[in-house]
């Protein structure tokens, strides 16, 4: 699996409009934590379906687009964050610790 990274806003509103299951990592890379999230997301992705993108975020870089995500799919900016979307709709969303690449392959399968 690889990353499909997040550096235009419009790429927001194609996430929103695309039909079936889209992933939204945003990582802070000046966070440990984050990095780590990050890592730990890696290591366990093979579980989630391999046509399923997934997105970065850099959102020291690109706090705009965060905000946009926020503000688009109705949830509470965190970092570490990780946004399951399907159809639309963000249907999942953890932070920190609680970012499971095992939970979301459950929601999806």
């Amino acid at each position: 699996m690889q990353w499909k990274n997040i550096t235009d806003p419009e790429q927001v509103s194609q996430i929103k409009n695309r039909q079936g299951y889209s992933l939204i990592f945003k990582h802070s890379t000046r966070c440990s934590v984050s990095a780590m999230a990050k890592r730990r997301f890696e290591l366990d992705w093979d579980s989630i379906p391999s046509d399923t993108p997934l997105y970065f975020l850099d959102l020291i870089t690109y706090r705009n687009i965060s905000n946009q995500i926020a503000e688009t799919f109705q949830v509470h900016h965190e970092s570490p964050q990780i946004l399951l979307i399907k159809d639309g709709e963000c249907v999942l969303d953890a932070s920190h610790s609680d970012i499971s690449a095992e939970e979301i392959a459950e929601t999806i399968i």
